[in-house]
């Protein structure tokens, strides 16, 4: 892509990036415990030239994505950015068939079964 000054200008390509979002209500919490916020992981595609402007970019998603509103118990629920935990080029850019987005490693397997409640349960893993 050329800019205006006739700069060669990278092309875009696809970032995802791992953003934590946390809802909490106005509404008094089950007596005797405290408040537990709700979170929700969002993986989100960018397509931006570099990986600042990719988390500019998904910076300003998630700002647009906070809100607040009163449900229907009369309690006020207010959504907001937690994090942005991650932001890296997509492992394949070709994104028009079958694609890798995003990976990441880890070492404790102990504490990746105590967060993830979608983990089979089965001991197989599978």
């Amino acid at each position: 892509m050329t800019d205006r000054t006739g700069d060669e200008q990278p092309a875009p390509q696809p970032y995802v990036a791992l953003v934590l979002m946390e809802a909490t209500t106005s509404g008094p919490a089950p007596a005797g415990e405290p408040e537990q916020p709700l979170y929700q992981e969002n993986f989100v595609l960018v397509h931006a030239t570099d990986e600042r402007s990719a988390r500019e970019r998904v910076e300003r998603r998630a700002r647009e994505a906070e809100t607040r509103y009163v449900n229907d118990r009369q309690e006020t629920v207010t959504w907001r950015l937690r994090a942005i935990v991650d932001v890296k080029e997509a492992e394949d850019t070709d994104l028009g068939g079958d694609a890798d987005l995003y990976t990441r490693h880890f070492r404790d397997w102990a504490a990746y079964e105590r967060v993830e409640p979608l983990l089979a349960r089965d001991g197989d893993g599978v």
